[in-house]
Parts: C-alpha cells; sequence; structure tokens
C-alpha cells in the first residue's frame, strides 16, 4: 500500500483478498511475493528507498531472478498523486509492471499513464460477481521491456515483423543487335582521254 493512502477499511480488505487471489493464480509460473496491507515482505528496487508493489514476480528457478512487478488499486487509489508515487518508479524498473484496477477505472488509469508518460506493460481490470472476481486485459504495450536471461545478462526483446516475400520479376534482358558492316563503296576509275584525238576519215 502507498504510504500517501489510506483506504477504508473495507476497501482495504477487498485490495488484500485481490493480491492473494493474484498470488495464488500466478504460483504455477512465478513465486510470488505480496505485500498486503502495511506489510513489507518483499521490495524491489537498488535506491536508498526500496519499493513494495502489491506483488514481486520473482522465477522459479534457484536464481530468483526479477520477473515483474504487480499493482492493484482501488477506485480511491487510481488518482494523479498515486500515479506520481507509484506507477512511475514501478515502470522503471526495466521488468513487465501490470497495472490491476476496477472496471469502471480503467480509461481513468489510462489517461494518467499517457498524461505521465509511464511504461505500463499491462493494464488488468476486475468486477466481482459474488464471492467470485473476473480479470480481463484491457491494454497490452507493444514494447516488450528488459527482461533477464538465466545466464544474468539482460537483453531487450522486439517483436519481429514479418514481412511477406514477394516475387521479383527479372527484367528479360534482349540480346543487342550488331551493327551491319557496310562495305565501302566502289570507286569506278574514269578513263582518262587519250592524248591523240582521231581525225575524221575523209570522204
Amino acid at each position: 500500500m502507498s504510504p500517501i493512502l489510506v483506504r477504508p477499511v473495507r476497501e482495504q480488505l477487498e485490495h488484500d483478498r485481490l493480491i492473494r487471489l493474484l498470488q495464488a493464480k500466478l504460483r504455477r509460473k512465478f513465486d510470488a511475493g505480496i505485500n498486503p496491507g502495511v506489510e513489507q515482505n518483499a521490495s524491489v528496487g537498488n535506491g536508498p528507498l526500496p519499493l513494495y508493489p502489491d506483488l514481486v514476480l520473482f522465477s522459479l528457478e534457484r536464481g530468483r531472478r526479477l520477473q515483474g512487478v504487480i499493482e492493484v488499486e482501488t477506485g480511491e487509489s487510481v488518482n494523479h498523486l498515486e500515479a506520481l508515487a507509484q506507477w512511475t518508479h514501478l515502470s522503471r524498473l526495466r521488468v513487465p509492471f501490470h497495472l490491476y484496477v476496477p472496471a469502471t477505472m480503467v480509461d481513468v488509469a489510462r489517461r494518467l499513464c499517457e498524461d505521465n508518460q509511464i511504461g505500463v506493460q499491462e493494464i488488468w481490470s476486475y468486477h466481482s460477481i459474488g464471492d467470485q472476481v473476473r480479470f480481463a486485459l484491457v491494454h497490452r504495450s507493444k514494447e516488450l521491456p528488459t527482461v533477464a536471461k538465466t545466464n544474468g545478462t539482460k537483453v531487450v526483446e522486439r517483436p519481429v515483423k514479418k514481412v511477406a516475400s514477394k516475387a521479383v520479376a527479372k527484367p528479360v534482358t534482349k540480346p543487342v543487335a550488331k551493327p551491319k558492316k557496310i562495305s565501302a563503296p566502289v570507286q569506278v576509275a574514269k578513263k582518262k582521254p587519250s592524248g591523240k584525238a582521231k581525225k575524221p576519215k575523209r570522204k
């Protein structure tokens, strides 16, 4: 829970119930540490002030690498002050940041993220039907954050665009006709008149 927010008792109980439901739902994929109420069981961040999101997701491997964080909000906590105090810092952890908000506050949460340039990987909505809670994915960012490999190095995963290969027709080259050889004009030698003129015969 954010130190700047004091929820009503009933809303806080519902908030903590959602955290435990998500922990049980993600148990097969992650080792999820939770911080219900004022508890500080799992922290993230290397700064002087550690962060305590509602759920901290670790890998099931021996190294227990940080795989993501989840913040669960109620109707009272989807506001500008909470976005600056919590969401902004959680989005800078270079791991997926997932935000869960009531179904009636989805548009408000989206606008807060856009106005404050908060990089949230996924936004989920939830609503209760009796004792059951239903979750729905309403937003997924196209940009994937940096994730850690098993060998300790970090890489940036980006969606790969598949480009359909088109057959390119090769231009048909026609053989160039060789120029015909033009024979030189034959010069006819003119006969030179003989120096002696023939005299006409007398009759």
